[in-house]
């Protein structure tokens, strides 16, 4: 089976295989719960060290001192803003985190200014290990398995007063695996490209670190307080934005799945304006084809807007699900 590269080369996803010939095909094995999906463009460090699980529940949003091992985080601006969304599991000896593809060299720079006399120790293995994606919350004997948040699957999850309403499952895990072994785990499932992987998220409105995320996103506009941040942990940078927007007031913004008009050739482009009443309320953040809805996209914006409110994304016709309540 022929992969097939993304022709947009200023894409974060053009170094993998974008589908493989029928992109519709393998979003239906995606959602049987079947294929392997080439992610060994995405950033591997490992942490080490006796001091590894608190060191990380210091700076980070997520309890690693809890006995937990699949843990998605976020690393915060002393604003509050994110600027890290990292996947973590931990082996008993070492965590091992995943991060988007062009981020690494950022997350090493700032975990390394964080060290001080601590005894951890931080390595970029990008070059010696790659991410595999699977649907699933899958095992494995041989290598490190990092699953998605509980938080992801459809339904409403709700920490108190703070509701999240996902159109679809993000039920999906990432194998840690060898380069030298990358092609033989690989040929064990359907191979499956990037475009399906991203029709899979975007149909479950997940964001995606630098697709609905801006220098000045906060997580409870993307709906990310239940899978990424504990409200009951000690201080970490950005804690007090969380803590003083979750308890006095809503986010200016919230993610919404667009479902795009159909009926014509055109789909907005990432980073077109959504428009309300022909005002700017937002922008397109990812955009796909889905293989059951057709055209989906997700929207971050303004959260004044009404919810039943037929919006305008680019030039084409969107109604809205709305994804934070």
């Amino acid at each position: 089976m022929t992969a097939i590269a993304n022709m947009d080369e200023t894409s974060i996803d053009a170094g993998v295989p974008w589908h493989y010939g029928d992109p519709f095909k393998e979003q239906r094995e995606l959602v049987a719960g079947r294929g392997r999906v080439d992610l060994s463009h995405r950033g591997v460090v490992t942490v080490s060290g006796i001091d590894r699980k608190s060191w990380l529940h210091s700076i980070t949003t997520q309890d690693f001192e809890s006995p937990i091992a699949h843990l998605t985080s976020l690393i915060l601006s002393p604003h509050g803003h994110i600027e890290h969304d990292i996947h973590a599991i931990d082996d008993g000896e070492t965590t091992w985190i995943s991060c988007e593809p062009g981020t690494v060299n950022d997350l090493m720079t700032y975990l390394m200014s964080m060290k001080f006399m601590l005894r951890v120790e931080v390595t970029d293995v990008s070059n010696q290990i790659a991410i595999v994606g699977a649907p699933g919350w899958i095992t494995s004997e041989t290598f490190p398995v990092w699953h998605s948040s509980e938080a992801f699957v459809v339904g409403s999850e709700s920490v108190d007063k703070y509701v999240v309403k996902r159109p679809g499952d993000w039920k999906v895990s990432e194998l840690f695996v060898p380069r030298a072994d990358l092609a033989q785990v690989m040929s064990q499932e359907t191979p499956v490209g990037t475009w399906a992987w991203e029709a899979h998220r975007i149909r479950a409105g997940v964001p995606r670190l630098n697709f609905e995320t801006d220098h000045k996103t906060i997580p409870h506009e993307l709906g990310l307080i239940a899978s990424s941040v504990h409200l009951n942990k000690g201080c970490y940078r950005g804690q007090e934005t969380v803590a003083r927007v979750y308890n006095l007031g809503k986010p200016p913004r919230r993610i919404v799945q667009l479902e795009l008009d159909g009926s014509t050739n055109n789909t907005p482009l990432i980073g077109d304006a959504v428009l309300w009443d022909e005002k700017v309320v937002g922008r397109v953040t990812s955009v796909t084809q889905d293989f059951e809805s057709g055209p989906l996209a997700l929207a971050v914006i303004k959260r004044s807007v009404p919810t039943d409110a037929v919006l305008t994304a680019g030039t084409v016709s969107a109604s809205q699900t709305v994804i934070v309540e």
